[in-house]
């Protein structure tokens, strides 16, 4: 039957994969003006850690409400304002006159991206059939990632050109642009997309989750925060997270600094791991699809992360032991490649107990998740700092990534939140 229906819904996947392009292209252009930046305002590579930080805080403390408002006042009005707001703050970065001024800018510019992702899983919970969950979210997440891996060498070479204040500008207009075209396209629910025909409406519902949604919103936190389920997602996201949001931020003037390479040339460089990210999230999502339709659900979610975490641990301690600029990165690309495999599944899994509260729970764990980057952030330059050696980090990476092995074994995504009420 499915293969004579209608495959319009796949321009949602589309739609969600461009908005995740755009907005990690806007949060990763301070990585490639690090040096720029830190050289107009007169900021110290501490002070710089705390600027990157506090785009993972403000990220992190607003996810939970982020979730909640599209759970209950739906995504279209709420994703909206989400890109405009977002799209405001990173015009507004580039204003920035001291080192004040450009923590306010991206603690606020963090806080107005924080909601996209939990929306964008609330949206997916209504448009996705259960079956294409994996594949979904694998597209949805390589997003993203090409867009940070395009944005490194775009962005160095437009710093060379417009110099580091025109790129916000510019990037924020087009995200205010993005937001307009979003609200005249996307419907909340696909019955209530005149774009669709009654045949896909009609797939769409009867193999989501829940034919008939309830309305979503009013799950309380207290069922979430006391669920063994969100709890050791929210551990393991910390274990996903702490490594990736370094290859954000830190990893350009890292190689930068330590092969002595061009602004342009550690552009591609800092490329490679992301580009091993959007492979990863898409061999993930096919795994998680192929075995959930062989009626493996448990195994769809558990297999591929963990499969991601050893690969992140083996990449991370690989990388310790190379001496060239090329070794470091390749290592560094198969941990991100595991990392990002670790996605697909983990945001099917808040969907799977979550349903109509997808938002809230999702937001939870981008929550945790998010607290690791901001300890990325801070971790990076501290431990260098007090240690004399980058080593440190990279062990701690690691060993998050054996705790969140460990997280997988034991989550179940049959067990719904509501079950508990």
């Amino acid at each position: 039957m499915s293969s004579h229906v209608p495959t319009k819904r796949y321009w949602f996947f589309a739609g969600s994969f461009l908005i995740t392009l755009l907005l990690y292209i806007d949060r990763v252009c301070i990585s490639s003006a690090k040096d720029s930046i830190a050289s107009d305002l007169s900021l110290s590579d501490i002070e710089m850690g705390w600027v990157l930080s506090a785009f993972a805080l403000g990220y992190a403390l607003f996810q939970v409400p982020g979730g909640s408002l599209g759970d209950k006042y739906g995504v279209r009005k709420v994703m909206t304002s989400i890109m405009v707001l977002w799209s405001i703050f990173t015009a507004l970065t580039g204003a920035a006159w001291n080192y004040i001024s450009m923590l306010f800018f991206r603690f606020t510019f963090g806080a107005g991206e924080a909601g996209a992702f939990p929306n964008i899983s609330r949206a997916a919970f209504s448009w996705v059939p259960t079956k294409e969950r994996g594949v979904f979210q694998g597209i949805n997440f390589s997003g993203s990632r090409l867009g940070a891996a395009f944005a490194l060498p775009l962005v160095a070479y437009l710093i060379d050109s417009w110099g580091w204040r025109a790129i916000f500008y510019f990037f924020g207009a087009v995200g205010i642009i993005c937001s307009i075209v979003f609200y005249f396209l996307f419907r909340n629910k696909p019955e209530e997309h005149s774009g669709l025909s009654e045949v896909e409406k009609e797939f769409i519902v009867k193999n989501r989750q829940q034919e008939v949604e309830k309305e979503g919103g009013n799950l309380p936190l207290k069922t979430i925060l006391t669920s063994k389920n969100v709890i050791l997602a929210m551990i393991q996201y910390i274990g996903s997270n702490f490594i990736f949001f370094f290859m954000l931020t830190w990893l350009f003037p890292y190689i930068k600094a330590k092969y002595e390479l061009s602004l342009v040339a550690t552009g591609f460089y800092a490329m490679l791991p992301l580009l091993a990210g959007a492979v990863g999230n898409w061999v993930s999502g096919f795994m998680v699809d192929s075995i959930y339709r062989k009626g493996q659900w448990k195994r769809s979610r558990q297999l591929p992360a963990t499969i991601g975490f050893v690969l992140v641990v083996v990449g991370i301690l690989s990388s310790l032991y190379m001496d060239s600029a090329l070794g470091a990165v390749l290592c560094l690309s198969v941990a991100i490649f595991g990392a990002d495999m670790t996605l697909s599944p983990s945001w099917s899994f808040c969907m799977d107990i979550g349903e109509e509260n997808s938002g809230k729970v999702s937001g939870m764990m981008n929550m945790a998740g998010n607290l690791g980057a901001f300890t990325t952030a801070l971790a990076f330059p501290y431990l260098q700092e007090w240690t004399g050696s980058n080593e440190p980090f990279f062990y701690v990476a690691a060993a998050l990534g054996v705790v969140a092995i460990f997280c997988w074994s034991f989550m179940n995504p049959n067990k719904k939140l509501n079950d508990a009420n």
